[in-house]
């Protein structure tokens, strides 16, 4: 489903990412821990085409997104990959609905169908009575599940979220790791989380560890 080949990165004469090798299932839960600096997140953004390796490949679905045009890796990074970030980037002067919203119209998906899809997932994340309420107005918990409905808003086949559970207190992160597997199980797709959270790594289905830009754990 993702395979990562030979990935290296380097910043200036720092290599971050060292001929990572790492394969991801369909449907698979995966968690990628390791102390702060191990590559974690370099690795994430890269899978997601956020940021771009030196070399190696990765494929999605079984496409080779590197070798894709500027605005086609757009195009399927926003029909295909969904994002939750530690603090869910969501646009302060829009509402809940319209957050969730944007990433379909970007996609120029019709109006209407992207706020019927909108309500719909948002009704599943049991948010119904704060569509109408702008980020400021949401607990942080509500805002992570709004960042979640707005990852899923395209039916995309991968979730890629960053230290979800970072600003979190406890109770939301347990809501949080839950929702998880709920979004596996409801939509099928297939999710990796960078952590320091060692309660959602333990409960993933698998956990990939990295050490200095390489992975040392891989079961």
């Amino acid at each position: 489903m993702i395979q990562t080949r030979h990935i290296n990165k380097s910043f200036g004469t720092l290599q971050v990412l060292k001929d990572v090798n790492l394969e991801i299932r369909q449907g698979e839960i995966v968690s990628i821990v390791g102390a702060s600096g191990a590559g974690k997140t370099t690795l994430l953004q890269i899978i997601g085409s956020l940021d771009k390796p030196d070399s190696g490949t990765v494929t999605i679905n079984g496409t080779d997104i590197y070798k894709l045009k500027e605005k086609e890796l757009a195009a399927f990074r926003n029909r295909h990959i969904g994002f939750i970030f530690q603090f869910h980037q969501l646009l302060p002067e829009f509402t809940a609905l319209e957050n969730v919203m944007m990433p379909a119209l970007i996609a120029k998906t019709n109006f209407k169908a992207a706020e019927t899809r909108a309500r719909e997932i948002l009704d599943f994340l049991k948010l119904t009575d704060r569509l109408t309420h702008k980020p400021a107005e949401l607990s942080g918990g509500e805002k992570q599940r709004v960042a979640a409905a707005r990852a899923l808003i395209n039916n995309p086949s991968v979730i890629l979220a960053d230290e979800p559970s970072g600003s979190l207190d406890t109770k939301n992160k347990e809501e949080l790791h839950k929702l998880f597997f709920d979004l596996r199980n409801e939509f099928g797709q297939t999710v990796v989380i960078v952590t320091h959270d060692h309660a959602l790594a333990n409960i993933s289905d698998r956990i990939v560890e990295m050490k200095d830009g390489q992975i040392m754990v891989n079961a």
